[in-house]
């Protein structure tokens, strides 16, 4: 299944998926395959189960992972899209003359352990994933064990869901860049509207309403929604400006750029990048910023 994707020039899915070699890897995508009109192979990616055993062919196939299992509750992310987070944070450390070793805070890592699994493959970084839900730290772990990452992934719990660094950083600790992809959505009200929203685009107006991705509400909810998150977030990054050199988060809300940077400005941030990340049809973006 080939695609024109916008994706950075290193992602390994920039020219979209090759449905035959993905199902000799997992077997049990094929169940999931089909001709559409236009005689090309595809799943239906509104179907949680085949987006799953997608990701999963995606990450034996290209990324060495041999085990990626989490509950289908809990949100499945999409290999491409996480990848471009990855690769584009390189590039910014690359331009920004940061060496390595690099090390890396993953905030909400969830029980896919995603980032940390695809920095390691991609540029060997080191991690440190936080989370506040121990069932997801407990997948997540399971996943870095039987992969043998161990040595270069660490998990820690976040006790506070109002928290975002404080009490998982250690005062010993020193991080190249902090990622994040927040909670978007105030309530799971508001989440199931966006799940409505999308279903629409994938034309299936009137089905029964199903997460094509999944998510618990600890994954996809925060009091606030994502504006009181990510500016929680910058708030709390002005507290351990020495024990970070960048902070990084994805803003799915372009609206809110304008105000972070505000924020970021009285909170002494020295450098603040809006960087675009273009997948497809869809127009994403992360915020990097650094009081170095």
């Amino acid at each position: 299944m080939k695609t024109n994707l916008n994706f950075h020039s290193k992602n390994k899915h920039k020219s979209g998926y090759d449905l035959e070699v993905l199902r000799t890897v997992f077997p049990e995508l094929e169940a999931y395959v089909f001709e559409n009109k236009y005689g090309t192979q595809t799943i239906d990616f509104a179907n949680p189960k085949a987006v799953k055993a997608l990701n999963t062919a995606l990450l034996i196939q290209y990324y060495g992972i041999k085990y990626w299992e989490f509950p289908d509750t809990n949100l499945c992310p999409p290999i491409p899209g996480r990848v471009d987070y990855i690769h584009h944070i390189e590039s910014l450390l690359n331009k920004s003359g940061v060496k390595a070793p690099i090390k890396v805070l993953d905030i909400g890592t969830g029980a896919s352990c995603i980032y940390p699994i695809l920095g390691q493959a991609e540029y060997g970084w080191h991690f440190v994933g936080t989370d506040i839900d121990k069932k997801s730290l407990a997948c997540a772990q399971k996943i870095v064990d039987k992969n043998d990452l161990s040595a270069v992934i660490k998990l820690r719990q976040q006790a506070a869901a109002s928290l975002i660094f404080k009490g998982v950083i250690q005062e010993d600790d020193q991080f190249t860049v902090s990622m994040c992809n927040p909670p978007f959505f105030n309530s799971e009200e508001e989440a199931w509207e966006a799940t409505e929203r999308k279903l629409k685009g994938l034309k299936k107006a009137g089905d029964k309403p199903v997460r094509n991705f999944s998510g618990t509400q600890n994954e996809l909810c925060y009091k606030g929604g994502e504006k009181a998150f990510l500016h929680n977030y910058l708030y709390e990054s002005s507290l351990y400006k020495d024990q970070c050199q960048w902070f990084t988060t994805l803003v799915s809300k372009k609206d809110l750029v304008k105000g972070m940077q505000v924020s970021l400005k009285k909170l002494g941030a020295t450098a603040v990048k809006i960087i675009p990340m273009g997948q497809g049809n869809k127009v994403s973006r992360f915020l990097a910023w650094t009081f170095a």
